[in-house]
């Protein structure tokens, strides 16, 4: 089994998760008390966000690149990068790594394909939804995204960082996010991806008609493969 390298931290709630989700993927495919072999590294969130609101990407991947190549010395052989904003930074950072990283939007676009869906509503913080570094890997594959208005995303990007990044759940942040979906359905989405790795606390596949595509889950099954390929 391969090490992993998980760079989390950002935030602690969705690390967790990626743990869990980790180590149940390993012990459901090799049973007894087998579980993942792994280094993490975590970040303080604040100290992200400040890099990430002042839209300093140098310095991002300055600071997740350190983070990876410290997890490469302790024995990762790929690389977790535990957000989706972070793959802002992905391509970028796999030319200065000797190791893979496994990639969540390749992940994300891999099952979007197999349930044959052409046109996705892409939920996440306003870099990832304005930005081109999800949507541009998405396009490789035939796969055409749709985002909320700005109203919408303004009110995304401030309950991720204000709510979701807290673990606070309130009833009426979720209904909003499933208004969004709803709208947006009907103007011909046939999909819907979970693009933040807080999103997921909060919205459930029994709360939506239409598929929902977890990028925590979806990227942690990917990560495991890797682990346990030959």
């Amino acid at each position: 089994m391969k090490t992993l390298g998980l760079v989390g931290g950002t935030s602690w709630v969705s690390t967790v998760d990626y743990y869990r989700y980790l180590n149940e993927e390993i012990n459901s495919r090799l049973g007894g008390n087998e579980f993942a072999k792994c280094v993490v590294h975590s970040f303080n969130y604040a100290d992200i966000q400040k890099i990430t609101t002042r839209k300093d990407w140098d310095a991002l991947f300055e600071v997740v690149g350190a983070a990876a190549e410290g997890l490469c010395q302790a024995g990762a052989e790929g690389i977790v990068l535990c957000a989706n904003t972070m793959h802002l930074v992905a391509d970028r950072l796999q030319e200065r790594l000797n190791v893979p990283i496994i990639h969540l939007v390749e992940a994300t676009a891999a099952d979007i394909r197999r349930a044959e869906l052409d046109v996705v509503i892409l939920l996440g913080t306003r870099f990832t939804m304005e930005m081109d570094f999800f949507k541009d890997h998405l396009s490789r594959h035939g796969i055409r995204t749709v985002i909320p208005e700005a109203a919408d995303r303004d009110f995304i990007h401030a309950t991720i960082f204000g709510e979701l990044s807290r673990g606070e759940c309130r009833p009426e942040t979720k209904e909003r996010y499933l208004d969004v979906i709803g709208s947006l359905t009907k103007s011909g989405a046939q999909g819907a991806i979970l693009g933040c790795t807080e999103i997921p606390l909060l919205i459930k596949q029994a709360d939506c008609q239409i598929p929902l595509f977890d990028t925590t889950r979806l990227h942690a099954s990917a990560a495991a493969s890797f682990a346990l390929a030959d």
